[in-house]
């Protein structure tokens, strides 16, 4: 396969359909692929029972990049907790979003075009991934909160509070059910898969598994630490990324241990990187399609870059 599959002069390679030259995505790219491939230390495996045997959230605290998503797709596949429910935070974000929204204004127009028989309040009410975890009857669910530290300040007590609670209500159904519409409503959940909710309120069966990731950008107030297993991911080393490149790169580590070893260095020294950085280069240099050297330079300027938002 050559290196240049774009080429620049807008002309198509072949009379064949061109895009069919596209390579495959990086093993990697697949998550069951990086589960399979995970390297898991023994303190971080500690953590994470630790985490389970008190029911506590786990929250991991490391680099962009050092394998926090995929632990907890790991748990989830060990576990046979179903696919994990994953909220992303943001600046903006509140609890309300993790439980539950509610389209007032879509129920609004739903119900002047249908005002004889009107619009079932359920329609417009979808579980947040949180609110799907509390929700689920058949078993516990492993529910990714990434980036709490983007989160403002009041958020992660909220958290914490709704989790020791076990329930929360959701006001829209609460009505419905106290004007005597019935008190049993089925919604629909950020799974896309259906819950019953009894007079308005949901009510935990099991307690979720919960992992929560933080870049390390903020501190948080000590109650919240109190209530959660806390472990810091440490800066890989040399032997633990080799291990990482053999399992997706059989026979790389070897032929690329100068790279392996430069990269290695740059993360002691304070360089923000992610190991999937240099996945991605290793791939590219060493497979059918590998660069000439000069190209390997630019490839490597382009990919192996540091993190740091410039």
């Amino acid at each position: 396969m050559p290196w240049h599959i774009f080429t620049g002069n807008g002309q198509p390679a072949s009379e064949t359909e061109a895009w069919r030259a596209l390579p495959p995505a990086p093993p990697w790219r697949d998550r069951a692929t990086a589960i399979e491939h995970f390297v898991i230390g023994p303190e971080l495996l500690d953590a994470v029972n630790t985490a389970l045997h008190l029911r506590r959230p786990l929250l991991l605290t490391g680099a962009p990049g050092s394998g926090k998503s995929t632990l907890v797709a790991l748990i989830a596949a060990e576990l046979q907790l179903g696919e994990p429910l994953a909220w992303h935070i943001t600046s903006r974000s509140t609890i309300t979003d993790g439980l539950y929204q509610y389209d007032a204004l879509g129920r609004l127009h739903a119900t002047q075009a249908q005002p004889a028989g009107g619009a079932a309040v359920e329609q417009f009410v979808t579980l947040g991934p949180l609110g799907t975890a509390l929700a689920a009857a058949d078993r516990p669910r492993a529910v990714l909160i990434d980036e709490i530290d983007k989160s403002d300040f009041d958020l992660p007590s909220d958290l914490l509070t709704v989790l020791d609670q076990g329930s929360f209500d959701v006001p829209a159904l609460v009505r419905d059910a106290q004007s005597g519409a019935g008190s049993a409503h089925r919604v629909r959940g950020a799974d896309r898969a259906g819950y019953t909710v009894t007079n308005g309120v949901i009510r935990r069966s099991h307690w979720p598994v919960i992992v929560l990731t933080s870049n390390g950008e903020r501190t948080f107030p000590a109650p919240f630490l109190r209530r959660c297993v806390r472990f810091e991911i440490p800066t890989a080393t040399e032997s633990l990324i080799r291990d990482v490149v053999a399992g997706h790169l059989s026979g790389v580590e070897d032929r690329e241990r100068d790279e392996i070893h430069r990269f290695a260095r740059r993360l002691v020294e304070g360089e923000s990187l992610a190991l999937d950085q240099l996945l991605n280069f290793l791939h590219l240099v060493s497979g059918d399609a590998a660069p000439d050297p000069q190209t390997r330079e630019r490839v490597a300027r382009i990919l192996l870059e540091e993190l740091n938002g410039k």
